[in-house]
């Protein structure tokens, strides 16, 4: 009779990443374990911070060129959370979360108003939208009078006429409160083929049509969303550690932010950890995610200081230098593993913030402790970014910047550096752009499903059960040669 024999294969995380060597996430490769359950079996429900759950682990980084309202509420409807930028005036971002948190259903539309005595001289005054909203003062927050389509407009001999002469009058409204499927039925039984959507002050909210109802449909089935205490959307927002941020979350409280961000390149600083516990003091109920840190020593710091959720990542953005220009960081593979070790301690979730192009990444991230992936460049270049498309050599475009580029620094993210009282601007970061990846709704579902297999292929049915064989060992890992990562991804084709 055969007897067992004892076989160790590969290297435990604490082995590897224990050699002196920094990884990032295509240097190491898990080895796959024992499949006992379904790729539908496996749950993605994970914690953003101490206090707050999401079903899935998706965060949007809180960039200027990633996320504003319409990114917070496509994330916020598959089950993740965006966090607003702050790149702007407190009462800007304020306004945002507000926006956001108005919805329930699954997008955010580019709304353009103009009052009854206005004219629309250009079609690049609708500009993404096929509709112009009529209110009484051209804003949102006054009573909506009526509609102009742009086709209608693209019909007019007369263009200097004013929007009352040929807009329609009293269009169809609805309640903001309506969840998706109660907005189609109520198209469907009014007979019309657009409505819009009011809040109870009569403010306007979004505008939906028949061809987005068609294409929400088109989009994989959303799970469970977000949602608060208040039955409203998670949404997060950024600020920084200056005495005049204090002012900036006064004005995010009230918005309704459900988590605050402090975002820093190097969040291991007096002046993250002050604000950390003037946070805490003042706004006991609010949960405060600090970083960014990539060591132990800084993790243990601002767990003390009493964080709720750690940002993990320097340097490791797509377009992010610091590491080339300040010599500071770390592989983001290491960072991860080093930091979730220590948070784990504490009962603290770690957000692996940097480095995320596919989906296998996710699946190295999660599995290397991180509770979710907060994700920059993956989500830019979508419907819900900020900015609007622009063609070049065929291909279709949006803007993608760091925020330590010297671009987005003039607008006030060099606080981010801890240099904005600096007279010479040193940039950590470049502006680039990234191809049109159509909708969140669509894509970030398929990446998911793609996550699920393989936390399956590592016999994981969800992320604490990841993190649970990582840390008894029964996961093993090893690094890959320069020649094994080519041969890992597509390579040996001919194009035709």
């Amino acid at each position: 009779m055969a007897t067992a024999v004892s076989v160790e294969d590969g290297f435990s995380a604490d082995k590897l990443f224990n050699q002196g060597f920094s990884y990032t996430y295509d240097d190491v490769i898990f080895l796959p374990h024992y499949i006992d359950f379904p790729v539908e079996s496996v749950n993605l429900n994970t914690k953003l911070t101490r206090n707050i759950s999401l079903s899935l682990p998706c965060v949007s980084s809180p960039m200027d060129t990633v996320t504003e309202a319409s990114m917070a509420v496509g994330m916020a409807s598959l089950g993740g959370i965006g966090i607003v930028h702050y790149n702007n005036s407190p009462s800007e971002q304020a306004s945002m979360i507000k926006s956001a948190k108005s919805h329930r259903i699954p997008f955010c539309s580019d709304l353009v108003f103009k009052s009854p005595s206005d004219s629309i001289l250009s079609d690049s005054d609708f500009s993404s939208s096929p509709f112009v909203l009529v209110t009484e003062s051209g804003t949102s927050k006054s009573k909506l009078v009526g509609v102009v389509s742009k086709s209608v407009w693209g019909n007019l001999t007369d263009k200097e006429s004013r929007v009352s002469d040929y807009m329609v009058k009293s269009p169809i409204s609805a309640p903001s409160v309506l969840e998706f499927e109660d907005v189609v039925e109520y198209m469907v039984q009014k007979e019309v083929d657009n409505v819009t959507l009011l809040q109870e002050d009569g403010k306007v909210v979004n505008f939906v049509t028949s061809e987005d109802v068609e294409r929400i449909r088109g989009y994989p089935k959303l799970g469970l969303p977000s949602l608060g205490s208040d039955g409203n959307y998670l949404v997060g927002a950024a600020m920084g550690t200056r005495e005049q941020d204090k002012e900036r979350l006064e004005h995010l409280v009230k918005a309704g932010a459900n988590v605050i961000v402090l975002d820093s390149s190097q969040g291991n600083s007096i002046y993250q950890i002050e604000m950390i516990k003037y946070i805490k003091r003042t706004y006991p109920e609010l949960d405060v995610i600090g970083g960014n840190v990539v060591t132990q020593y800084q993790a243990q710091n601002l767990i003390q200081a009493g964080v709720d959720g750690l940002r993990v990542g320097m340097g490791s953005g797509s377009i992010c230098t610091t590491q080339e220009v300040c010599a500071v960081g770390r592989g983001q593979a290491t960072a991860v593993y080093k930091v979730a070790s220590v948070a784990d301690h504490s009962g603290v979730p770690v957000i692996a913030d940097g480095g995320i192009s596919n989906s296998g990444h996710i699946v190295k991230a999660l599995t290397l402790g991180a509770s979710t992936v907060m994700m920059g460049g993956f989500l830019a270049g979508s419907n819900e970014a900020p900015g609007s498309y622009e063609y070049k050599d065929g291909r279709r475009l949006k803007k993608y910047r760091g925020m330590g580029s010297l671009e987005a620094m003039t607008k006030g993210s060099d606080a981010r550096y801890l240099g904005d009282k600096a007279k010479l601007k040193i940039a950590q970061g470049v502006v680039g752009a990234v191809a049109d990846k159509g909708s969140v709704l669509k894509f970030v579902p398929y990446t998911m499903q793609a996550v699920k297999q393989g936390l399956q292929d590592l016999g994981a049915s969800s992320v604490q059960s990841a993190h649970d064989l990582l840390r008894s060992r029964t996961l093993r890992l090893e690094v890959r040669t320069g020649a094994a990562q080519v041969e890992g991804g597509v390579h040996g084709l001919v194009n035709g």
